[in-house]
Parts: structure tokens; C-alpha cells; sequence
């Protein structure tokens, strides 16, 4: 049978083809989101429901973030030193228990101790993905890629709610839900295990600056081949023909440290970011619930802002592999402040929904393009540490804005939307200052013809 080029059928083989190397990672985060997006909805109502205060939320909703503060630098670090699937596998396994557990040990010690727990589990599994999915992806499809990343997530978050709510009702209260979330993460595990193998990067170029291929690894003589492959340039970043091109990326010069312009700019942008996914989490069920708003709106809610992430984000991040970064950027900060400011004012629930697209739209245009900065600002050999720290940045960010939201939320629900638009304006220019003329006058990453 042959194909034509409009063939439908020969593009699905040939899309296939061409994301062999991680759709099996993708699959495993969309079953692990699964059971996240069913989850969202209902803990900070569940939390409540079981003895814990306004102030103390914050304070639950922050352990998770916290522990992974602590864990994604340092399981960073070792997921480029190990190989990466067995910590993939063993953060989902343990995420699972720590998920079902706040089932059987109830009240605000349990919940905190559980959450970072979980958080650390998370920790584990998080920088080794990101890691394996830099590594595997050539620089030119690294966007695309990490769009396809995003939209698997949503793609667990638009469907989760709903059957999280359809369980519940169908069994009787809000214990499926927990059950689902350990199961999604088990299911994730095993698909990961039986599916995907560490993947070496490409061949080095040949040349006489290959001896900096392994200067990250000078402390061990003796990698083995995996851990080797992973430190030295890919040959598209190494370039070809003259001496100081072998150094040389797509995007610029390699960088030999984490103290770049790029990953310190990434950074900014993340802490900004992720003071939305700390304040939200903490208040937004509670915020709608005082609106009048029942469980199937709540979950409603959370399933639209996963649409349009996993409807444009593959888009967005394709686009950034061949065009300028900012206004993706701009753009993705201006929407959510915007939106965090209209939902303020409103009176009926009804018209977050409207707005959580217009939000989401904007993180759909952001976090790609973020996640291939990450990638362009990680040194050879150390991918997993770099998104290990810029995951602990984000974090960090997460972690404030949770405490922050209980303490101002016990003063004016509306308090917490306010001061999140303040801190990613703020951090949005801040970036931008460190990033320069890389993030507002170039591509990301460059064409051949430019870099020739």
C-alpha cells in the first residue's frame, strides 16, 4: 500500500516516528495527571472538611512545594549521574502511597507530613523527566517537545475532575478520588517501566575540542556509556569544520555553568509563574465555593484551564523553535495578571470559566517556551540538574505564595489575586533585564544558516 503526502495515516506514522523516543514518557504523564487533575479540586475542600483552618492550609498546601524545594536540586544532580528510568519508576510508586495515606492518617500534622512526602516523591521523578526528554530531543524540537509535554499534563487535567466527580458519585464520596490518584501514579510506573529505556544522546563530532565532552564527569573515570553520552555536545550542537564551532550550539555557546544568563532568566520567569499554581491551589476552590459555586463547577474550572494547554501548546512551542521568544513570554504573563485581576470583581461563578481560558491560553504560550530556555541554558551533561534547580526555583516561588494566600485570604479572599499579579509582573521584568538581547532579539534557536 503506498501513502501520499497529505495522507493522513502516513503523518500519524511519520509524527510517531519522529517523538518515538519520549511518547512513552508523554503517555506516563498523562495517566500520572490523571490522578492530579482528580485530586486538585477536592483537597483544600477535604483538608478543610477534616479540622484544618484558613492559615493552616497555606501551611498544608506548602509542604508539597517545600519538599520538593529541597529534593529537585538534589535528585537533579543525581539523575545525571544514574540512569534515570529507576527514579522515575520509584518517584511515581511512592508518590501513589503518599497520595491514598491522608485517606487513613487525618488531621493537619498527617496532611503536612504526607504532602512533603509527596512532594519529594514528585522531586524524584520530575528532574529525571524533564532530563530525558531534553536529552532525547534534537535542540531545533526541544519547544515542540516540551509543548507535548505540557499538553499531556492538561490532557490529565481536563480529564481527571470529571472522573474524579463521576467515581465519587457513582461511589459514594471523595475516597475514590485518593484511591484514583495512587492507582494513576502506579499505572504510570509500570507503563514507564516496560516502556522506556535510557536513550543515549547522538554521536559526538569528531574534533579536537571534544576533550571538554566529559569535564563534568572528571570525578569518574570510568561512566558508563550511558552517563558518557549524556555529557558530551549533540552533533547538532557541536557543529562541524572549525575548531571553535565544536563549542558551539545553535543557540550560542554551550554553557559549561549554571550561572548563565539563560537559566538564571528561566529561573525569574518560573518564581513569577509559579506564584499563580501556590495561590490558586490554596484559595481557588474556596474563592468559587464562597461565589456560590459547587464541586462540578470547581472541577469544571480546573478541566478549561487544561484545554487550551493542551489544545496550543505543542503550537506555541513549535513556533518558538523557529521564531523570537518575548512575545510569547510577554504575553504569557500579561494574560494570567490580567485574568488573577477580572476574577476580583466578579459575582457569578459562572464567568471564571470564561476567564480561566483566557489564563490558560497565556500559560499555554509560557511554559514551553520556558522549558526550552531551561533546555538552552543547561551545560552538557548536567540537564537533569539544571531543570532539578530551576524545578527548585519554581518551587520556591509556589511555597511563598501558599503561605502567603492562607494568612491574606483570612484577611480578603481577594487579597492573594492581587499580590500574585504584583509578583509576576515584577519577576516578568526582572527576567527580561538578566535575559537581554537573547530573549528579546533572537530566536531561541537559531537556524543553521545563522549559525554558520
Amino acid at each position: 500500500m503506498t501513502t501520499v503526502a497529505g495522507d493522513p495515516v502516513a503523518r500519524i506514522a511519520a509524527w510517531t516516528r519522529r517523538w518515538s523516543a519520549i511518547l512513552p514518557l508523554l503517555a506516563a504523564e498523562l495517566i500520572v495527571w490523571l490522578g492530579f487533575g482528580a485530586l486538585l479540586p477536592v483537597m483544600p475542600l477535604y483538608f478543610t472538611a477534616n479540622g484544618v483552618d484558613l492559615a493552616t492550609l497555606g501551611v498544608v498546601v506548602a509542604a508539597w512545594p517545600a519538599a520538593r524545594l529541597v529534593g529537585e536540586p538534589v535528585f537533579g544532580w543525581l539523575a545525571d549521574r544514574v540512569p534515570r528510568v529507576p527514579l522515575m519508576i520509584a518517584g511515581n510508586v511512592l508518590a501513589g502511597i503518599f497520595l491514598f495515606l491522608p485517606l487513613v492518617f487525618v488531621g493537619a500534622v498527617p496532611f503536612i507530613v504526607l504532602r512533603a512526602l509527596a512532594g519529594l516523591a514528585t522531586a524524584l521523578y520530575d528532574p529525571a523527566a524533564r532530563g530525558y526528554i531534553t536529552d532525547a530531543t534534537p535542540a531545533d524540537r526541544r519547544g515542540e517537545a516540551f509543548g507535548l509535554y505540557g499538553a499531556a499534563q492538561m490532557g490529565g487535567l481536563l480529564l481527571g475532575p470529571a472522573i474524579g466527580g463521576l467515581g465519587s458519585a457513582f461511589f459514594g464520596g471523595v475516597g475514590f478520588i485518593f484511591v484514583f490518584g495512587a492507582i494513576s501514579s502506579f499505572v504510570a510506573a509500570a507503563a514507564i517501566a516496560l516502556r522506556v529505556r535510557e536513550t543515549p544522546r547522538p554521536e559526538v563530532v569528531p574534533g579536537p575540542r571534544q576533550r571538554h565532552a566529559a569535564m563534568d564527569l572528571t570525578e569518574f573515570p570510568h561512566e558508563p556509556g550511558h552517563l558518557v553520552s549524556r555529557a558530551s555536545p549533540r552533533a547538532d550542537e557541536a557543529g562541524t569544520g572549525s575548531d571553535d564551532r565544536a563549542e558551539t550550539g545553535r543557540f550560542g555557546p554551550i554553557p559549561r555553568s549554571l550561572a548563565n544568563r539563560l537559566l538564571v532568566a528561566a529561573i525569574l520567569f518560573t518564581i513569577g509563574g509559579n506564584f499563580a499554581a501556590g495561590t490558586y491551589e490554596v484559595i481557588w476552590s474556596l474563592y468559587l465555593s464562597g461565589l456560590g459555586a459547587g464541586l462540578d463547577l470547581i472541577g469544571l474550572t480546573f478541566a478549561m484551564f487544561g484545554l487550551p494547554v493542551l489544545v496550543l501548546s505543542p503550537a506555541f512551542g513549535r513556533r518558538s523553535d523557529s521564531g523570537g521568544v518575548a512575545i510569547y513570554l510577554v504575553a504569557g504573563t500579561v494574560l494570567p495578571v490580567v485574568a488573577a485581576l477580572i476574577y476580583t470583581v466578579i459575582q457569578d461563578p459562572l464567568l471564571a470559566v470564561p476567564l480561566i481560558l483566557v489564563e490558560a491560553t497565556g500559560f499555554a504560550m509560557f511554559n514551553p517556551v520556558l522549558f526550552s530556555i531551561v533546555a538552552a541554558g543547561s551545560p552538557a551533561g548536567r540537564s537533569s540538574t539544571a531543570q532539578g534547580v530551576f524545578g527548585a526555583a519554581g518551587t520556591l516561588g509556589f511555597v511563598v505564595a501558599s503561605l502567603l494566600a492562607g494568612v491574606l485570604a483570612d484577611i480578603d479572599i481577594r487579597l492573594p489575586f492581587y499580590v500574585f499579579a504584583a509578583v509576576m509582573t515584577v519577576f516578568t521584568v526582572a527576567a527580561f533585564a538578566v535575559g537581554g538581547r537573547w530573549l528579546v532579539s533572537r530566536p531561541l534557536i537559531e537556524t543553521e544558516a545563522r549559525a554558520a
